[in-house]
């Protein structure tokens, strides 16, 4: 399934830097996002938008994973030439990242 159907997100940028943060809809979600969202998938998973290195940074309290992934905006907002230069798109493409989960944990998923 995509990481839509059992989590949410939020992004932002500053400079050429991005940050993404993963929150978990349950607590038992949270255990494979942490064994799946690793550092270098989520690198592979931007493939060549990102050139950097990309830190993942775990906050068990809220179910959360944040994400800071270096030279992710080719220069930054005011001098990429992408056409979509800021940060907040990641967090919405991060949303199709596969993910397993159990089945009996879907049908508990609350949306």
């Amino acid at each position: 399934m995509m990481l839509k159907d059992i989590a949410h997100a939020r992004s932002g940028d500053k400079g050429n830097s991005v940050n993404v943060g993963v929150f978990a809809n349950t607590e038992a979600i949270y255990p494979y996002l942490l064994e799946q969202m690793t550092a270098d998938k989520l690198k592979a998973f931007f493939d060549d938008l990102v050139l950097g290195e990309v830190v993942r940074y775990e906050m068990p309290n809220i179910h959360a994973l944040n994400f800071v992934c270096r030279e992710a905006l080719d220069g930054g907002g005011s001098s990429s030439m992408r056409v979509d230069n800021l940060g907040k798109c990641y967090g919405s493409n991060i949303l199709r990242f596969p993910i397993e989960i159990p089945k009996e944990l879907v049908s508990n998923v609350s949306k």
